[in-house]
């Protein structure tokens, strides 16, 4: 008889989680997740009164949080945030990296500005993010880093800048697994499909499209034969951020509805 796999036991330390671009739509639904699972929550954003507003929905909740306004491409704003999270919550072992921004166009009517915006949101913002954390996460000999990646990540019409970037948090992420697994650090990276955010709204707007023609256009692509929501999104950083999850690293799960060809 194969003997029973004994249950991990919990870890009793309080955890602190940071979520960026927290304000709205999957990182706020994340950060919801997130305390909802026992956490401290710090949530980051550019927004910082709506950052504060999800803070409170979240206490409001029963949950731990604070809602912190910091431009993630900035150094200096990026360590007075991760000191403000330590002095306020505890020093922060979770991070998850969803900061982004949209500046689709083709390739030849995209602008250097437009290029260089996204990349400095998504890929310099979280290395900043990451290296800032990183240091409370060896110092507790336990962390999880969970970067928010995209299909677009395989190529998509109009996304070059956006595409790149995404590709290149999943670089990023088995990168960081590699060098932070001996420390007890993970890292892994969640790419939604098409997810129903105010971002996916302002993709419909630009291109003269309504929404829920827009929704009905791309849920027939879809297997599951829905479009995404937030939550669906923060189910699977959920996991990740786990005692569960101890084991898995530098992976990238596409939360899609689907295999993505």
């Amino acid at each position: 008889m194969t003997a029973a796999i004994p249950a991990l036991t919990p870890d009793p330390t309080p955890r602190v989680a940071i979520v960026t671009g927290a304000a709205r739509g999957i990182g706020a639904a994340t950060a919801r997740r997130l305390a909802a699972d026992g956490y401290a929550v710090a949530v980051v954003d550019l927004l910082e009164e709506q950052a504060v507003e999800t803070a409170e929905t979240i206490a409001a909740e029963g949950g731990r949080a604070i809602g912190i306004g910091a431009d993630v491409s900035d150094a200096a704003a990026v360590a007075a945030a991760v000191e403000r999270v330590a002095s306020e919550l505890g020093a922060p072992t979770i991070l998850v990296n969803n900061a982004g921004i949209l500046r689709d166009n083709l390739l030849f009517k995209m602008s250097e500005t437009d290029w260089d915006a996204v990349m400095d949101v998504h890929l310099r913002g979280a290395f900043l993010m990451t290296r800032a954390v990183q240091a409370h996460q060896v110092d507790a000999g336990w962390g999880r880093i969970v970067n928010l990646s995209s299909t677009s990540a395989l190529g998509n019409r109009g996304q070059a800048n956006y595409a790149a970037a995404k590709a290149g948090m999943q670089g990023f992420t088995k990168t960081l697994a590699i060098e932070l697994g001996r420390y007890g650090v993970t890292a892994n990276a969640v790419a939604p499909g098409f997810i129903e955010t105010d971002m996916t709204k302002a993709t419909a707007e630009r291109i003269g499209v309504g929404f829920d023609d827009f929704v009905a256009a791309m849920v027939k692509e879809i297997p599951v034969a829905r479009s995404g929501r937030p939550e669906d999104v923060a189910a699977a950083v959920s996991y990740f951020c786990s005692e569960d999850a101890g084991f898995v690293s530098g992976q990238v799960l596409y939360v899609a509805g689907g295999p993505r060809a």
